[in-house]
């Protein structure tokens, strides 16, 4: 649906893959090389991949594989896709969005580890959120709302006063499992259902309102 909305919120929450920086390029890259290892479906595994933990992709992908043999292979990928960052770009609008953040309570609540999200978002010249909720910080993938649920806890904010921006249907899932509205953003976020969807970040202009909330305007 076409986003012409205003919602209010005490805080936001925002994925970062796909949401605040463009990715794609270097997922499909690393994750490509993964599928023809494993005799696998490229196009498949893309279906897949986007929004969780690599650990929990593999999971539904290689079902019978000990999970052990999973979280090991997750480093290595994560690895990979930290030291792969060539066409990371950010999301239009993130910038602007990110800087029109500060001073409001905000986190970044992604499915990279440390090293990576710092990675991305340094090459998407985006300025990493205070308040951050990465792979090492929960012990469940997206779409699990633990991410999101810690994050909010981080803030001091209750979960149903929270609004998340995400891109991918684990994501979206994992907000709206969480009790938070959500903000979708991008093409692959419509066809999940978010709350509201924005073609980008520059469809979203953050109000800060004299009563401690956030005034959002999507469209």
């Amino acid at each position: 649906m076409t986003a012409t909305a205003v919602l209010t919120a005490r805080a936001l929450l925002l994925d970062m893959d796909g949401t605040l920086v463009n990715s794609d390029a270097s997922v499909e890259r690393v994750w490509r090389r993964w599928a023809e290892r494993h005799g696998l479906d490229g196009d498949e595994v893309m279906k897949v991949v986007h929004g969780r933990q690599g650990y929990a992709s593999m999971a539904l992908l290689l079902p019978d594989r000990p999970m052990e043999q999973n979280h090991a292979d997750n480093a290595r990928m994560l690895a990979d896709e930290t030291a792969d960052t060539d066409g990371v770009v950010a999301i239009p609008g993130a910038p602007e969005f990110l800087a029109s953040l500060r001073g409001l309570p905000h986190a970044l609540v992604t499915s990279a580890d440390v090293p990576l999200s710092t990675a991305r978002m340094a090459a998407a010249g985006l300025e990493l959120p205070e308040v951050r909720v990465t792979a090492e910080s929960v012990g469940a993938s997206k779409p699990d709302p633990e991410g999101f649920l810690k994050g909010a806890a981080e803030l001091g904010i209750a979960p149903a006063d929270c609004v998340v921006f995400e891109d991918s249907g684990a994501g979206i899932a994992a907000g709206r499992a969480a009790g938070m509205t959500v903000v979708g953003v991008g093409p692959r976020a419509a066809l999940h259902e978010p709350d509201v969807v924005v073609e980008d970040l520059t469809k979203v202009r953050v109000e800060a309102a004299g009563d401690g909330t956030i005034r959002l305007h999507v469209g």
